[in-house]
């Protein structure tokens, strides 16, 4: 059938009309905000009751970082049309890929574990009853709203999710924080040349550098084409400046949320537990135990909602990038943009992950233990993934014309470096 007349040609990206800034906010700030999920929100406790507010400044060094490097994979989606896992394995050894795919299910199915597990025990603490119906019954939720809401009331719901951060103001103000000394923290950079201190640095480092939310990101930029109808960026550069400025608004937006809330929960806890001698916290929802006797009532259960809400958003996030890395692997139709029946593996892999990180709270394996190997696992794959991501944007048989600029790509490489770094230390410490 021939098109009419006076119908309107597909839209490219780059020549839609600017966004406010609100409408700018997507991908980047659900990205931003799932890096706070509740194994986050342990770490962040327990560099707060541990140190204080002297590793504060820890979350200024790792912002430009995370920012730079979840811009360049929001640039992969966008500019190829496609996300990492296809990418790579379009133009790279299929070994390669299997390796990645391979550690990223373990380490995404783990965090999954524990979120779930600190959200169940969250709401334990707040009500009472059974902590592993409470867990499954999440992980169900999650499924369901994944599996079956339309994307854009999906990814809208996720963005106005995100509000559930600021949970973590009022657990601030609620703990009065002596700002001159929290301030101090935050600007001037204080550090002790011993195990403790260094790995609580390549703690920070390794829970906001995280390489599932390379795939997310990656994965929702698609997305975001396919919903506007725009073609990729590599078949229209000459359009490319406004997506690529909404995608630095997006993400510095997105990353500069992420790293303010968990500041705030280091504040918070360095307020009320370091300050009466508890500097020892293992999961988030014993940080919320600790704070009921030292900070009261209201300042433990805004932190445990805040527990629930940030896992509400966060686990979507670890099924889904887990989904897309699986689903391009295979060359599986994928995206939350599909009805469940059209991208049937890519949803039953979302329930799988979601159900087999459940599984685990039923087995005799740690916790802990199970989260810490998964932050193993984590900094063995940033590093060489994020090299990978930085020879991917480089490459013009990849990106076309729209390859990173030479600030872009300093960045990306300092960031690659520490990453490399943190993740050495980790093991040998």
């Amino acid at each position: 059938m021939k098109p009419k007349a006076n119908a309107k040609p597909a839209p490219t990206a780059g020549t839609e009309p600017s966004p406010g800034i609100l409408r700018a906010l997507g991908p980047g700030l659900v990205t931003g905000a799932a890096d706070d999920d509740p194994s986050g929100i342990a770490t962040y406790s327990e560099v707060g009751a541990q140190f204080g507010y002297s590793l504060a400044w820890t979350m200024l060094l790792s912002f430009p970082l995370m920012a730079v490097i979840q811009s360049i994979a929001a640039r992969i989606g966008c500019v190829t049309g496609h996300g990492i896992a296809h990418n790579l394995r379009r133009h790279y050894p299929l070994w390669l890929l299997r390796v990645v795919i391979c550690l990223l299910l373990i380490a995404n199915v783990v965090n999954l574990g524990a979120d779930l597990g600190a959200m169940g025990a969250a709401l334990g603490l707040l009500i009472g009853g059974p902590e592993r119906v409470y867990m499954l019954l999440f992980g169900v939720v999650c499924i369901l709203l994944e599996t079956f809401m339309s994307y854009a009331r999906y990814s809208s719901l996720l963005k106005w999710a995100t509000l559930c951060l600021f949970t973590y103001v009022g657990v601030v103000f609620a703990a009065h924080v002596p700002w001159s000394t929290a301030l101090y923290g935050t600007f001037v950079p204080q550090f002790e040349f011993d195990r403790a201190h260094a790995m609580g640095l390549v703690a920070v480092l390794g829970t906001t550098i995280s390489p599932y939310l390379f795939f997310w990101q990656a994965g929702q930029e698609v997305e975001e084409l396919h919903r506007r109808h725009v073609k990729p960026l590599c078949v229209t550069p000459r359009n490319a400046g406004r997506e690529l400025s909404r995608i630095r608004t997006d993400t510095m937006v997105g990353m500069g949320v992420s790293n303010l809330i968990a500041l705030f929960i280091i504040f918070a806890t360095a307020a009320t537990l370091h300050a009466n001698g508890v500097t020892e916290i293992q999961t988030s929802s014993q940080a919320a135990e600790a704070l009921r006797p030292v900070a009261g009532v209201f300042t433990f259960a805004l932190f445990a909602v805040g527990i629930i809400s940030t896992g509400m958003l966060a686990v979507p996030v670890l099924a889904g990038s887990a989904a897309y890395g699986v689903s391009e692997f295979f060359g599986w139709r994928q995206g939350l943009d599909h009805k469940p029946r059209e991208a049937k593996a890519f949803y039953a892999t979302i329930a799988v992950a979601t159900l087999g990180g459940a599984a685990l709270n039923f087995t005799s394996i740690d916790p802990i233990k199970a989260l810490y190997w998964s932050a193993v696992i984590n900094g063995l794959l940033a590093a060489p993934l994020m090299a990978v991501m930085m020879i991917m944007a480089m490459n013009p048989h990849i990106m076309g014309k729209l390859t990173i600029s030479r600030p872009m790509l300093i960045g990306g490489w300092i960031a690659t470096f520490v990453m490399a770094t943190a993740s050495i230390v980790f093991l040998l410490i």
